[in-house]
């Protein structure tokens, strides 16, 4: 129990050193990584599609998407199934850690870097201990991919 502030849980997962965190509200499971079906055309960062079930569900490699250099599969690659939006999307990380609740207190606004790069996806930094995740918006960060290219607009989420 917090006194005074409200806690948020994160899914936290790995992509090469670093560690990072989404919204647990958002993640609806977690797979191992399966081959996809490749789409013509389509961004390098989109992997392709799988069907979840009866549903078609684009995924996108977040390695690729957030230029993390080189990308390998491995057993521990694992495939997040969000809901985003009124979509469900896969997004591709190297490893899941675990569920983190953060306080308020221990999440840090996110660092300026000027017109450098994009930050726009980076919503805090979150610091528990010796650890420091690196807190996305990760229905922003989709959103702005894959409704992009399935023909959606953000604005229609």
């Amino acid at each position: 129990m917090v006194l005074g502030g409200t806690q948020r849980e994160f899914l936290t997962f790995r992509l090469g050193a670093e560690e990072y965190g989404i919204d647990i509200l958002k993640v609806q499971e977690i797979r191992g990584y399966d081959p996809v079906t490749r789409i013509a055309n389509s961004p390098d960062f989109i992997k392709g599609v799988i069907n979840l079930r009866g549903n078609i569900v684009p995924i996108v490699d977040m390695r690729i998407r957030l230029r993390l250099g080189e990308v390998v599969y491995d057993e521990m690659t694992v495939v997040i199934i969000l809901n985003v939006g009124s979509r469900v999307v896969g997004m591709v990380v190297d490893s899941v850690s675990d569920v983190l609740a953060l306080d308020e207190a221990q999440v840090r606004p996110s660092p300026e870097f000027g017109g450098a790069f994009d930050t726009r996806y980076i919503t805090g930094l979150g610091a528990l201990d010796d650890r420091m995740l690196i807190l996305i918006d990760i229905e922003t960060l989709i959103i702005d991919d894959v409704m992009a290219i399935a023909g959606e607009t953000a604005g229609a989420a």
